[in-house]
């Protein structure tokens, strides 16, 4: 699998970041790993961006320090969760940040 084929998407819900990780297949499909630990398929990924912007998540890669102050986050708080495969991943989906100093 190529990293380079994943972008990864955000949600807020109060002080809780919940991620949705992109990813595009080589036959033009895509899928998206969710939050409940489900692989979501799509036929493009036009499709699939259209379903998780419907969805209300924004991609991490568009957003800029205004943009997530504006969700009620830093930048610097955040960061993709990694893990070692999906399973392991499906435990990192929803990150808190805490309560507001």
């Amino acid at each position: 699998m190529n990293a380079n084929s994943d972008s990864w998407w955000l949600a807020t819900l109060g002080r809780t970041v919940v991620w949705a990780r992109l990813r595009e297949r080589e036959a033009g499909t895509a899928e998206v790993f969710d939050s409940d630990g489900n692989t979501l398929a799509y036929d493009s990924i036009d499709t699939a961006r259209a379903a998780l912007m419907d969805a209300e998540f924004v991609a991490l890669e568009g957003l800029d320090e205004e943009d997530a102050l504006a969700r009620g986050f830093s930048l610097a708080e955040i960061a993709p969760p990694q893990a070692r495969d999906d399973d392991a991943l499906r435990g990192l989906m929803m990150q808190s940040l805490g309560a507001r100093a």
